[in-house]
């Protein structure tokens, strides 16, 4: 199986100026290679087969007679090697010559696609020698002793793979041609280049392939010329670089001066999923034809991937990445209570403070909503309830933060209400069943509303992504709320939102609180605590750990993967900290809830989406409360272990 990825590389060979006999001879060797290596795609430099720094010895009958011999080397050699290769050759049509690059494979010639944009300013003179792609009126050469298509607007195509190709400056122009080529299906872009080192110029030239690759929705494969090109004037450092969809996946090492293989698997299926829900892809398509090709693609199962998949995608592991995520995150969440608190007119806001993670960032959202509306941080009443299974830690942490944030302080329990409650509808105390705790979190909800009311206030919810997707709230209790601030965040960010709060904190007293509520154990504090006083109910024991779930959410719904696939990036992402024991079991449980919980989600109060992952029923994710979970959970239950 290979998961919808296709194994890919961009290659930089050693070079000699003009000798066409040995450029091909280690062409050859880098195919070979890449056999070894089971790519499926390889992309050479721009005009590798001659040298891109010839000059006016491109004029001469002799290197393009010895450059098409060395083609047709390398096309024999291609019945002995299983990678698709794309090289970059100059060919004569009619008395013009062109820059192109030729699409081999299994033996044959599947195409060949000249260069659209010539430069021809500064140190670049290619109008000098060659002729641009729209300067021939003819659909196909002679190539090789074939009959080959040739022009600009080709589509080479195997299965989910779509291929085009464009050349060096293509890239750099004002509407590149992949860009035409994407809205016409393509879903890999190879880009032959040879474009000389400048001060500056690399790091521009990365933006550009990412910027490109993002605004086509495609992978891009770039192999730029290397340092056996001529130093006459200029010097080639030799670039390959791999980006899917804005992100580098693979870069070569500059100035090497070995030949390089640059490997990288490409998620084709993300990249179809991506373009599937972006309707604004679809509606840019124009009108010029283009000539879908037949390619033969080896198609090797893939059992390891070269590329890294990481296992938190929601954060960021560089610091100064992580803290600008944090604070423009925290920022969104503060802009969206500041705007409903402005519309509604409302006088407080009524916060439940439990002393865990989500209370508390929502109360650090309202108090900097406060503070931009130079509203009293007294407006905001934070109500700590402390039930059957509170333990000191958490409720002297929710005290602590609220005395040291300066909010009012209001203690109500609940326990006798609840036990109240338990006598009139009949439940046995000793039976902590899930009325038993469903019942604690619906009285403190009732709290919240009815002195929201008595001060003209909102109930700012609490609950996160993670937890929305699990289902992980009761229905009708801390499900539910006036305007939920953390709806759009996920467990595993929550903690470093709330490490960022406190890192930016002056006061002592409050970030060592923030500190220690990062440290404590994820619980709803339903269950009596142990014998020591210790949190007995952990959430993670029950529905699993968060960064798994957060894993499974992300591939889920950001790039619609089917269980196996989901199972198979988690074995590569978490390693040997979770065997796939483990990871079916949770994985399991995540489709089951995810389906069954629907119904919670279809209701849920108004809250600000922060990242590309919603679950927001008026938005991202609008699925039917009784959709049928069979398919999903059978996936699961026949993974391999």
């Amino acid at each position: 199986m290979n998961y919808g990825f296709i194994k890919t590389a961009t290659a930089i060979p050693d070079c000699k100026v003009a000798d066409c006999l040995y450029n091909s001879g280690q062409i050859i060797e880098l195919l070979q290679e890449a056999d070894r290596q089971e790519i499926e795609i390889i992309v050479f430099p721009e005009l590798c087969i001659t040298g891109y720094t010839c000059g006016d010895l491109f004029g001469q009958p002799l290197l393009l007679d010895e450059a098409e011999a060395a083609l047709s080397r390398i096309v024999n050699a291609t019945r002995q090697t299983k990678a698709l290769a794309i090289v970059g050759c100059p060919l004569r049509q009619d008395n013009r010559l062109f820059n192109t690059a030729v699409v081999i494979g299994n033996g044959t010639i599947y195409g060949i696609v000249p260069k659209s944009f010539l430069p021809n300013y500064k140190e670049f003179y290619e109008k000098r020698w060659f002729c641009q792609a729209d300067e021939t009126d003819k659909g196909s050469i002679t190539c090789c002793n074939m009959e080959v298509p040739f022009g600009p607007r080709l589509l080479f195509t195997s299965g989910k793979v779509s291929l085009a190709v464009e050349l060096c400056e293509d890239l750099w122009v004002a509407i590149p041609p992949a860009s035409y080529h994407s809205l016409h299906g393509a879903n890999i872009i190879a880009n032959l280049s040879a474009s000389n080192d400048l001060v500056g110029k690399h790091n521009y030239l990365r933006q550009l392939i990412t910027q490109q690759s993002a605004r086509t929705v495609s992978a891009y494969l770039y192999a730029s010329a290397g340092l056996g090109e001529s130093s006459t004037d200029v010097v080639f450092g030799g670039n390959g670089i791999i980006a899917e969809n804005g992100i580098i996946l693979a870069e070569s090492r500059r100035f090497s001066d070995s030949p390089q293989l640059t490997i990288s698997e490409i998620d084709i299926e993300r990249l179809m999923c991506e373009r599937l829900g972006n309707t604004g892809f679809t509606d840019c398509i124009d009108k010029n034809s283009y000539r879908t090709i037949p390619i033969e693609l080896p198609h090797y199962s893939i059992t390891r991937l070269s590329r890294k998949i990481d296992p938190h995608p929601f954060i960021p592991h560089i610091e100064q990445l992580l803290n600008e995520r944090c604070e423009e995150i925290f920022n969104i969440q503060v802009s969206g209570l500041v705007k409903r608190l402005k519309h509604t007119n409302a006088k407080t806001a009524v916060v439940g403070i439990s002393g865990g993670l989500d209370s508390t960032l929502a109360l650090l959202v309202a108090v900097r909503a406060f503070d931009r509306l130079n509203l009293s941080r007294k407006q905001i009443q934070g109500i700590t309830m402390p039930g059957f299974g509170t333990t000191d830690r958490t409720y002297n942490n929710a005290l602590d933060l609220m005395y040291s944030l300066g909010v009012t302080i209001q203690e109500i329990g609940i326990e006798k209400a609840c036990l109240q409650h338990f006598k009139d509808i009949g439940h046995d105390v000793s039976v902590h069943d899930v009325t038993y705790e469903n019942s604690q979190a619906r009285e403190r909800t009732q709290i919240l509303m009815d002195i929201a009311n008595q001060s003209n206030g909102l109930v700012i919810g609490t609950g996160d992504l993670s937890e929305l997707a699990l289902g992980w709230a009761t229905y009708n209790g801390d499900h539910m709320s006036m305007y939920g601030v953390n709806a759009g965040v996920p467990k595993t960010l929550v903690r470093h939102l709330v490490n960022w709060v406190a890192s930016q904190e002056n006061d002592e007293k409050t970030r060592a609180t923030l500190l220690d509520i990062v440290d404590t154990p994820i619980s709803p504090e339903l269950i009596p605590a142990d014998e020591q006083g210790n949190i007995k109910q952990k959430t993670e024991d029950l529905v699993g750990p968060y960064e798994l779930h957060d894993f499974f959410l992300y591939y889920f719904l950001r790039h619609g993967c089917r269980p196996e696939k989901i199972y198979f990036l988690a074995q590569e992402a978490f390693g040997t900290q979770y065997d796939r024991k483990t990871i079916k079991k949770w994985l399991t449980t995540f489709f089951r809830r995810f389906f069954a919980q629907q119904f919670k989600r279809s209701c849920l109060p108004d809250g600000p989406k922060v990242g590309s992952v919603s679950l927001s029923p008026r938005g991202d994710w609008r699925m039917p409360s009784d959709a049928c979970a069979t398919s999903w959970i059978q996936a699961c239950e026949s993974l391999d272990v």
